[in-house]
């Protein structure tokens, strides 16, 4: 039995840090303040992705379907593998269309303190002839650990309730409060939709580390079973902290979507879930399967070459 636990955050005041993500290092390191060396040595996290709590529809490939208010404000049923993945895109693709998706899209910067932080709600205002004046959208976390023993999961709601991450913790910032969690068996999920499958790309949840400055670490190759070279991918320089030291790290950066190559993938799947790489236990190396249309493969050549000249 593999298994996770994922976990929903809510935001209760502004968060000072990456502005993509809060990376699986940062979870670590606020989830060792609460246990045991001899536990926390076992877990894994990965980054978590920060989620809109706004009504949604499920997406064609959730075992669910239907409009659901506040979707992205709780943890959805889990069934099938691409269920794992509704609130872990960045787009938000599941909000309905009559939501203000751009602006959702673009998380909300408020200085404090001079430091550039991301809010923790998003108030718009409404027209005049509306009920009421503004809408306020609360912001959400979805993360998730795994263990390599079989007794550390599940992890106890006290002790993941008022985790802080990011900067300025001693001034409130990044504060949290669980808002849902749950454990999922990675062997009971449906796996059909790839098994199904003839064709497949991969999307980059999390950055894929090539190398690092972190002691002991090997650089690395982009991996054979990805039909992209390195010279075609676009890079981004990410950073961890460790004992109070930086460390560099010169990844593949994450939302680009590269053809596969190989014929395991359910293997594949599941791996990525677990994540690959050098720092897949904070976060790094997060991957995702999905099937194409054989006549997709032009469109995906298309959107590579859209990315790369970004």
């Amino acid at each position: 039995m593999t298994r996770i636990q994922q976990v929903h955050w809510e935001l209760q005041m502004d968060y000072i840090g990456h502005p993509y993500y809060v990376s699986g290092n940062a979870i670590m390191h606020a989830i060792g303040q609460q246990l045991p060396h001899s536990v926390h040595q076992h877990l894994s996290a990965s980054h978590g992705i920060f989620v809109p709590g706004q009504f949604g529809t499920f997406p064609e490939e959730h075992s669910q379907n239907g409009i659901r208010p506040y979707l992205g404000s709780r943890l959805s049923r889990i069934k099938s593998y691409d269920d794992l993945f509704l609130l872990r895109q960045t787009s938000h693709s599941w909000l309905l269309d009559s939501r203000p998706r751009d602006a959702l899209n673009t998380h909300d910067i408020r200085v404090q303190s001079s430091y550039p932080a991301l809010s923790h709600e998003t108030i718009m205002s409404k027209p005049d002839s509306a009920k009421k004046q503004q809408q306020t959208t609360k912001w959400y976390i979805n993360a998730y650990f795994h263990a390599d023993r079989d007794d550390v999961l599940p992890l106890n709601e006290s002790v993941l309730d008022g985790l802080q991450f990011g900067g300025k913790r001693n001034y409130g910032y990044g504060s949290t409060r669980l808002k849902d969690t749950q454990v999922i068996d990675l062997e009971a999920l449906d796996y059909s939709g790839i098994k199904d499958g003839e064709t497949f790309i991969i999307n980059l949840v999390t950055p894929f580390v090539l190398e690092s400055e972190y002691p002991d670490t090997d650089d690395q190759e982009v991996p054979w079973w990805w039909r992209e070279d390195r010279c075609s991918l676009r890079e981004r320089e990410e950073r961890v902290l460790k004992r109070r030291e930086v460390y560099k790290l010169q990844t593949v950066d994450h939302g680009q979507v590269v053809a596969y190559n190989s014929d395991s993938p359910v293997k594949t799947a599941k791996n990525g879930i677990l994540r690959v790489g050098n720092h897949s236990k904070y976060g790094f190396g997060e991957l995702r399967i999905k099937p194409v249309e054989p006549s997709s493969n032009d469109r995906l050549k298309s959107d590579r070459q859209v990315m790369i000249s970004k």
